[in-house]
């Protein structure tokens, strides 16, 4: 007997089929090419990305949903202060949660305790969608105080909190993507959008470009915030962190002792030279994408 359909049984498995769908793409038309094996690489990203989830599905996310339900049954929080109508405070709440992530995931590469833990998301040495989710489980479960803040000071509803959610999955997923789409559809898109190109600049080894683009779903909170920078070539692009692009630097136990180990200089390569970007972008305007 099928099961019947229902909102927390198929959008698991809709996300699963985009996964899919992605990785397919990227074989297809790929924006850059892998540098190491992707058995092995997969094989490490999806136990880290596992060991996320198992935190955000048992802490995060049953944390968050009662602090909403909390919110509503009291009327606490700006929207209910406010006694906007249910559109408008899911369409602002919507808004609001990509907002408020831009400067929670600022925070995390400004502040050496946080980098310490999100430096797990971008030691990686290739970035495809895979990488979406690969999170130290550390950096998930100090994330639950932000996620719990961020919708009762704004008193989100339940239903506001799940549909970003998925949104905020499906964004996460399609900007790591390893996918070359026409340069001229991705600048239409990214006028809008975060894409992957965008993104990719964010993964680079020049910590300059790591330290912009901080966006989720919408691109505009970089423009508004003047940390857009996506005017370099992504052949230009290393993917990584210079300091740990050594092969040990990505397995499995290397990734879950990085936060608590001796950092080493970040954006220094192996040789110890400055990871900078030798020659200027060739189109001076950091709000241009290029191919």
């Amino acid at each position: 007997m099928p099961r019947p359909l229902t909102f927390s049984s198929w959008v698991p498995e809709f996300l699963v089929v985009l996964f899919v769908l992605l990785v397919v793409l990227e074989a297809v038309r790929p924006l850059r090419r892998p540098k190491r094996s992707r058995p092995r690489r997969w094989a490490v990203n999806l136990a880290v990305t596992g060991l996320s989830f198992g935190v955000g599905v048992t802490v995060v996310r049953p944390l968050a949903l009662a602090a909403a339900n909390w919110a509503q049954a009291n009327a606490f929080g700006l929207f209910p202060w406010l006694a906007l109508p249910f559109w408008a405070q899911f369409l602002l709440g919507f808004l609001w949660m990509d907002a408020t992530f831009y400067w929670w995931h600022r925070a995390n590469h400004v502040y050496p305790l946080l980098w310490r833990f999100h430096n797990v998301h971008h030691v990686d040495p290739d970035l495809d969608v895979t990488t979406s989710f690969r999170f130290h489980f550390g950096e998930t479960f100090y994330s639950t105080v932000f996620r719990v803040l961020q919708v009762a000071l704004a008193g989100i509803t339940p239903l506001t909190y799940l549909v970003y959610e998925i949104f905020f999955n499906l964004a996460t997923m399609f900007h790591h993507s390893n996918v070359a789409l026409p340069i001229d559809l991705e600048q239409r898109l990214n006028r809008v959008l975060v894409t992957p190109r965008m993104h990719g600049i964010h993964h680079s080894a020049v910590g300059r470009e790591t330290n912009s683009n901080y966006s989720v779903i919408f691109s505009w909170w970089d423009r508004l915030a003047r940390s857009l920078r996506v005017n370099v070539p992504q052949g230009q692009v290393v993917i990584g962190v210079a300091g740990y692009l050594l092969p040990g630097d990505n397995g499995l136990r290397s990734l879950l002792l990085l936060p608590f180990l001796k950092q080493r200089p970040y954006w220094r390569w192996p040789s110890g030279k400055a990871s900078v970007r030798a020659a200027a972008p060739p189109d001076e305007n950091p709000h241009h994408l290029v191919a």
